[in-house]
């Protein structure tokens, strides 16, 4: 993806956002030399990876396939594996009509993928094999706002703003935005897009940049080599 691109859908997604009366924190206005010059108070945000995320799975059709992120808050994997502290994380996200986020799913993250407004959220489900694999013919069973609901292999939830689905490890998942654009929340145990993200198909988490102008503000797969 081009930075130029990755700077205007920025722009763009803040605008969204702010529509529906949410503002993102003072840290995601940071200029790439104030995230320099703050990176050691902002170690904890820099090690969670909070911040701006905006991805075309390495494919270059950003349009059909991509997503934008924004990690709010993100826990500790120590944490989590000691069964205490801050065992959570929580992200906004925007599916623009029709743009896939394709089919994939988690290691260890446990997840409610939220509508906060906009259009309908679609949400394509698949059950696993018992090693966790793909299985086109495995179907499960997601809590809906607190309302356990089987589903059958492929079969794609509608979910209205105010709706939401908490999604297993188990549960394969893709989510495009229907009938225009979606702001998602993503409320989850501790996040890292690393290592806990298993795409049916083989595709890239995160997108080449082709440095065509400055970033606005990094994303957070830039800390490594920005804030190095």
């Amino acid at each position: 993806m081009k930075r130029s691109t990755i700077n205007a859908i920025m722009a763009e997604a803040d605008e969204f956002i702010r529509t529906f009366g949410f503002v993102l924190p003072p840290f995601a206005y940071w200029t790439p030399e104030q995230m320099r010059t703050n990176r050691e108070a902002a170690a904890a945000l820099i090690a969670g990876r909070m911040g701006w995320d905006i991805t075309d799975y390495g494919q270059g059709r950003y349009d059909e396939m991509g997503l934008f992120l924004f990690t709010l808050r993100n826990g500790r994997l120590a944490d989590l594996q000691r069964g205490g502290g801050m065992c959570y994380a929580e992200k906004l996200l925007i599916s623009k009509q029709d743009q896939l986020s394709p089919m994939h799913r988690h290691y260890l993250k446990a997840e409610d993928i939220i509508n906060r407004g906009g259009a309908s959220l679609a949400v394509e489900l698949y059950g696993s094999a018992p090693d966790g694999a793909f299985d086109p013919q495995a179907g499960g069973r997601v809590i809906c706002d607190g309302i356990a609901r089987d589903y059958a292999p492929g079969e794609v939830l509608m979910l209205a703003p105010g709706e939401s689905v908490t999604l297993m490890p188990c549960d394969w998942h893709a989510f495009w935005g229907e009938g225009g654009d979606v702001l998602i929340g993503e409320v989850s145990t501790v996040n890292d897009d690393e290592t806990d993200n298993w795409f049916r198909d083989p595709i890239g988490r995160f997108a080449a940049i082709d440095e065509d102008e400055a970033p606005t503000h990094l994303l957070v797969s830039d800390y490594g080599t920005w804030l190095a």
